[in-house]
């Protein structure tokens, strides 16, 4: 299995609205980059829409093909697949990464996040198959927000692990 976006990193967005990309996730978008071998030009996948996000989510190119063949199986012209086309197609842009690992932000992205660059602040948020990038300071606030509502469903003294159905050795 490959490596997947995991951890949380903050990179100084430009002047000329770039910033770098943190190198253990440039690994795993280069693994599903299918054409990156040949290339050797990195290419991911920006999604911008879903209005009720304060982020943007973030694909490799294999990830993004297999949640375009979820959608194209949907049948034509229903609001299910209406819906998903234009919060994941059409409110996305495919972004390539420069040989010094940085991209530069499209505007629309720059627009959702509120980043003008020049000293600006991202956060790259690590989440398996995808990963979040956010404007620093709301990435924070969010952050500690849902967390306080996370932990409160969390019954007193719980471990987090508990929240997970591990095997019952006695089933195997």
């Amino acid at each position: 299995m490959t490596d997947r976006f995991r951890g949380e990193f903050s990179q100084k967005v430009d002047s000329k609205a770039r910033v770098s990309i943190p190198a253990s996730f440039r690994r795993v978008l280069e693994a599903g980059d299918p054409a990156f071998r040949e290339t050797s030009r990195l290419r991911l996948v920006m999604v911008y829409g879903d209005s009720r996000r304060n982020f943007v989510e973030c694909y490799s190119v294999s990830e993004m093909r297999t949640l375009e063949g979820l959608i194209e199986a949907l049948p034509r012209g229903t609001p299910r697949r209406r819906l998903l086309e234009r919060n994941f197609i059409t409110l996305s842009q495919t972004v390539d990464v420069d040989d010094d690992g940085r991209i530069v932000l499209p505007l629309k992205v720059r627009d959702k996040l509120g980043l003008d660059g020049g000293g600006d602040e991202a956060v790259f948020a690590g989440t398996l198959e995808t990963f979040q990038l956010w404007r620093a300071q709301t990435y924070e606030a969010e952050l500690a927000s849902d967390m306080a509502l996370d932990m409160a469903g969390l019954e007193e003294g719980a471990d987090m692990l508990s929240l997970l159905r591990l095997p019952d050795p006695q089933e195997s």
